[in-house]
């Protein structure tokens, strides 16, 4: 290993395991990076041409990197493969022998065209955990294109998202793929826990509209209950009362009421501790019956005063409140509440400086590790061969040209 080059590797609780990451986009490299952050040494494939997101730009960061690429790969390592080439397929083929977890996101039938399927890695190594994550499974749905926003529109997300008289809207963020992406993490860590006690790899499959369609939660469940699907109500709770957004005198905050106990401290606050005894309004039942009708008498008392000031007047009556914040604001209230939200990670060997958000898991005994940001395409191909996991006609063996280091 060069020295001052950068090592991801970590000493986590997932120390020792080796990772062959083929995923590209979101889904797969979020899991793969829960695993890194947790000391796995997770291998990144990638083509000449790099992950599609490393194209995704702007915004970039100062060193000119996508950032869409830089928020869920660090801690890893990247090699080039091209896998339209024998020599690449062989190298590939190579790499993922040595791994106790493979990772793809190719339309189905694609990795066994490369001779990277289950089938043919588990012949030789039958402890392997092998992840697929699809768009749509591997049956009828199997050519269909995997891309968030079409997820959230025929999985029924962008059905109950958006204003009551508005079109339907999507989540600002690719939230599919994220849930899509801890779903593959957790069925991964499921399989080496079933390794540990049999010994014996195992298939995990999940597919993007799979995971929407158990992530509707309670939406899910009162229309199979039903039979009647629930259109969209803006801000406000299907079950809840009062349980949305305000415009108060200067900014919008949210009120969210999830008890009567609540309402009634809820109405003293306001200065109308009798609608706490109104009959419309005395049970969450009438109050998201009559909603219309309270919202109509909450409406002018929020937009007579700042939001700062209801939200320390909520709060104090003990009624979850808060400010619609923007995302820096975000950042900066998580701060405020000793939540440690923001990390930066520093390349050694160029002094690229990357700032992401935390990971959220913590473990008091073996916490989360941030040691590096995104890796440059290629970046480890020289390590690689340093390490003797290749023969010598690998076309992995010679260090990423400048070309191959940057996007094009």
């Amino acid at each position: 290993m060069a020295e001052g080059v950068p090592d991801p590797r970590g000493s986590g609780i997932l120390s020792g395991l080796r990772v062959a990451d083929f995923s590209r986009v979101l889904a797969g490299p979020y899991a793969t990076m829960m695993l890194a952050d947790f000391g796995a040494d997770v291998v990144k494939i990638e083509s000449p041409a790099g992950d599609d997101t490393r194209a995704w730009r702007p915004p970039v960061d100062d060193a000119g990197e996508s950032t869409y690429f830089a928020a869920v790969n660090r801690n890893k390592r990247s090699v080039v493969c091209d896998l339209t080439t024998p020599g690449g397929r062989a190298a590939a083929q190579r790499l993922a022998a040595t791994a106790d977890v493979v990772i793809e996101n190719f339309r189905p039938g694609v990795m066994e065209r490369f001779g990277l399927d289950e089938a043919t890695l588990r012949a030789g190594n039958p402890r392997l955990v092998y992840c697929s994550i699809t768009g749509f499974g591997r049956d009828a749905g199997a050519a269909m294109p995997g891309y968030d926003l079409l997820v959230q529109a025929v999985g029924g997300l962008m059905s109950i998202t958006g204003a009551p008289d508005g079109e339907p809207s999507k989540v600002g963020v690719a939230l599919v793929d994220v849930l899509t992406g801890l779903n593959a993490f957790s069925g991964i860590l499921l399989a080496l826990r079933r390794r540990d006690a049999t010994g014996e790899g195992s298939r995990v499959d999940v597919d993007l509209l799979g995971s929407l369609l158990a992530a509707l939660t309670n939406q899910a469940s009162s229309t199979l209950a039903t039979g009647r699907a629930p259109g969209r109500l803006g801000n406000a709770h299907p079950s809840i009362a009062p349980y949305e957004l305000f415009a108060a005198a200067d900014r919008e905050l949210v009120v969210a009421v999830g008890t009567d106990r609540q309402f009634s401290a809820f109405a003293a606050a306001l200065g109308r501790p009798e609608l706490a005894g109104d009959p419309r309004f005395a049970t969450n039942e009438g109050r998201v019956r009559d909603r219309t009708a309270l919202r109509s008498v909450l409406e002018p008392l929020i937009a007579a005063r700042p939001a700062a000031e209801w939200v320390e007047a909520f709060s104090a009556a003990r009624v979850p409140a808060g400010l619609v914040n923007d995302v820096a604001e975000a950042f900066a209230f998580a701060e405020s509440l000793g939540l440690s939200p923001v990390v930066e990670t520093v390349d050694a060997a160029t002094g690229r400086r990357s700032r992401q958000p935390a990971n959220p898991i913590h473990l008091d005994a073996a916490p989360a590790a941030h040691r590096t940001p995104a890796p440059l395409l290629g970046a480890d191909q020289a390590r690689w061969a340093d390490e003797g996991d290749r023969t010598a006609d690998s076309d992995l063996d010679h260090p990423a040209t400048p070309h191959e280091r940057t996007r094009p």
